[in-house]
């Protein structure tokens, strides 16, 4: 789970406009911060099933929004991977 300071420090850090907190370059950067958390905690705890599912779901969400985002703009697209280091 990220701290408020984090998730504010990520959506300044890719933010569109000064009041852009839901566009899916901020929303992608956001969970893949989360997912890089939830890999970390389930390299220590290798049985808890409750998570590795949730990290499912947030990969699944992640790749919808990246296959959205290559759909309308793909310089956006090429820019948001490159900055989070997607490969692709």
């Amino acid at each position: 789970m990220l701290t408020p300071k984090e998730k504010e420090k990520i959506t300044k850090d890719y933010k569109l406009h000064q009041t852009d907190t839901g566009s899916a370059e901020v929303q992608i950067a956001l969970l893949t911060e989360e997912i890089k958390q939830l890999l970390s905690h389930l390299k220590k705890n290798p049985k808890d099933f409750h998570s590795k599912r949730g990290l499912l779901k947030m990969v699944s969400k992640r790749r919808k929004l990246l296959k959205y985002l290559e759909k309308e703009d793909e310089k956006k697209y090429k820019k948001i991977t490159k900055a989070i280091g997607l490969k692709k």
